[in-house]
């Protein structure tokens, strides 16, 4: 399990930092999704709802925070339709999170995350391209798992920030693999631009996973996680059954309070076999370089193979770029190329979002999906996917 992103220079730099002074992290971790905004220098917001309208609230958690206890509560909801004339042609969901920390003692924190992810059709926005007859999860994380709970580890680190170690219960895809633009909550939707979509990543469940720096601009970051985990009924079976995933990572960047945005990297992993025959055995890599140029524009380049027959993806190339806006709004445009196993030709993906922030907790972010090629509907050309997602925070 591994590494992942915030944005520009205040909290852009705290949540870099966390890399290995608060912990493992990305976009899309709790440290991050804690954190008002996207941390931008300077950032201009256009309203302060719903903290206007709640601020004995407001000044209660951050009262709790100042004694180290720090939660938040949120809502996301996706809307999503597609031209094609296969399936039911529209989807939507939303999902509850209540997450937060727990600062214990100066090096040791508890993090923990309860979510609730629901449809409100027949159709959830993580299966609609499936259903449209695209190879494709164009509304990653939207779907309708229930209660789940996804983060409760403890994370403990160095005093000089050197080394930072996690155990308990991981969402890998929190720090695997990522860059300034992977959390589907935020940023990009489509899974061809999150996680890469040809790593076979576990659900979040029981594993252990650890960051080193090496010398001033290189780290190295591992984790071994269970395989079959489920995170709607967590256990401890990993330890009985022995069927895991395991990464390593070894990456650079410009310096460690960018790490997640001036940063490339090589990620290996492995996943083993289930021995019911649910799951083959799958192993890959991937390869990372993402750049924050003057704290506004993230270009990114990011390919990934892989030898066996779970992941989505066989072979994958995604590239594309980022603007931050000082009112924290956020556009993006990412290009996926894309082969699977066993299914002859390629699938070409096109994603464009532009998210509005109202205020630091409240965005709303309408995109674009246009996915050439389809393979899982070979007498289509193409087919496309407008969605309208939502999130408020209190």
């Amino acid at each position: 399990m591994l590494s992942r992103s915030l944005s520009a220079a205040s909290v852009l730099v705290c949540l870099g930092c966390s890399a290995f002074a608060q912990g493992l992290g990305g976009p899309s971790s709790v440290e991050a999704d804690l954190q008002p905004g996207d941390g931008l220098t300077d950032p201009q917001f256009r309203s302060d709802f719903p903290v206007n309208i709640a601020p004995s609230y407001f000044e209660w958690k951050e009262g709790l925070a100042e004694q180290g206890f720090r939660f938040s509560l949120d809502y996301l909801t996706l809307g999503q339709t597609t031209n094609s004339d296969l399936g039911e042609g529209n989807a939507s969901g939303g999902i509850f999170r209540l997450y937060g920390s727990w600062q214990a003692t100066d090096r040791g924190s508890l993090t923990f995350k309860l979510e609730d992810r629901h449809a409100y059709g027949d159709v959830a926005p993580q299966n609609l391209g499936f259903d449209a007859g695209a190879l494709s999860i164009t509304g990653t994380a939207f779907n309708d798992n229930g209660t789940l709970l996804t983060n409760l580890f403890w994370t403990q680190r160095a005093a000089d920030g050197s080394w930072t170690l996690q155990f308990g219960i991981l969402d890998v895809t929190d720090f695997l693999d990522i860059y300034g633009l992977v959390s589907p909550y935020t940023a990009f939707q489509n899974l061809a631009f999150n996680t890469n979509p040809t790593i076979n990543a576990p659900n979040p469940g029981f594993g252990i996973a650890g960051g080193v720096k090496l010398g001033a601009n290189y780290y190295l970051t591992a984790s071994v996680a269970d395989a079959n985990a489920d995170p709607s009924s967590p256990d401890l079976d990993v330890f009985s059954d022995g069927e895991l995933f395991k990464s390593v990572e070894i990456g650079y960047t410009s310096g460690f309070d960018r790490i997640y945005f001036d940063n490339i990297h090589f990620t290996f992993w492995h996943a083993d076999a289930a021995d019911d025959g649910s799951r083959l055995e799958d192993y890959g890599a991937s390869f990372s370089a993402a750049w924050f140029v003057g704290n506004k524009w993230m270009p990114f380049f990011r390919a990934g193979t892989s030898k066996g027959r779970a992941a989505l993806y066989e072979k994958s190339v995604s590239m594309g770029l980022g603007y931050f806006a000082r009112n924290t709004d956020l556009a993006g445009i990412g290009f996926n190329w894309a082969e699977a196993n066993g299914i002859s030709g390629d699938q070409k993906t096109i994603e464009a979002f532009y998210r509005f922030s109202i205020s630091p907790n409240l965005q709303i972010t309408p995109s674009i999906q246009y996915i050439s090629d389809p393979l899982l509907a070979t007498d289509k050309s193409s087919l496309t996917v407008f969605g309208l997602r939502a999130r408020i925070v209190f």
